[in-house]
């Protein structure tokens, strides 16, 4: 059972960052990340059993990515609902416990990819993806690798366009303190403002040859 006490089994992004001793973590779009960077792979594994027992105790089922370069560790969405309260906790524990061994918390590192498929309102594209792909449903309109190694996908209708012509842009969720500086870097690369109507939640990008790119923030901060 989780030691951790709430009245509502999920939080939003925002109450997560509300939270004390998670200065370290970023809300991408799958969910709570933090980034420590190590000096050796065996510097990195050191932080493996603390994430481990923290888990246990707060009843959280981390992903955890070990490299040369840095522990990244993400809490998931599993569930189409939110931040398991007990995120907070475990997330505290996970810092101090990488701050113990030396490794350094860079959450300019955190990020997660989506690919946003844009289907015409009259087609259902998603049984494909999932069947072609090996994914599986997530919401009513989402699919994900079962083993959260690949983007997540969704799928949103378009309307005044031919149902056999599908649209698809690339979703680069980022840290809100990382996200002009992550366009700025784009824009200096020959890309393209689209449409920054809608910033800073996100901002619309193309390539030269006019390929989408969508520059994310609002997953960290929304309440």
């Amino acid at each position: 059972m989780s030691e951790a006490t709430t009245a509502s089994a999920w939080i939003s992004p925002a109450e997560f960052h509300r939270a004390p001793g998670v200065t370290d973590w970023r809300v991408t779009g799958t969910g709570p990340q933090a980034v420590f960077t190590a000096t050796s792979i065996s510097h990195a594994a050191g932080l493996i059993a603390p994430i481990v027992a923290a888990a246990a105790r707060f009843s959280i089922l981390p992903d955890i990515d070990l490299r040369p370069e840095a522990v990244v560790v993400r809490v998931p969405y599993r569930e189409p609902e939110g931040i398991p309260a007990a995120a907070t906790e475990f997330a505290a524990t996970v810092s101090r416990a990488a701050a113990e061994q030396g490794l350094t918390p860079d959450p300019s590192r955190a990020q997660s990819i989506g690919i946003y498929v844009a289907q015409h309102s009259e087609a259902d594209v998603r049984p494909f993806f999932t069947a072609a792909l090996g994914y599986d449903d997530f919401g009513d309109t989402d699919a994900v690798d079962p083993l959260r190694c690949g983007p997540q996908l969704a799928f949103n209708p378009i309307t005044g366009d031919s149902p056999a012509r599908g649209r698809t842009h690339f979703d680069v969720f980022v840290p809100a303190d990382q996200a002009q500086a992550r366009v700025d870097a784009a824009l200096a690369a020959g890309g393209r403002l689209a449409d920054d109507s809608h910033a800073p939640a996100w901002w619309s990008l193309a390539s030269p040859d006019n390929h989408g790119v969508d520059i994310a923030s609002w997953t960290d901060t929304y309440d």
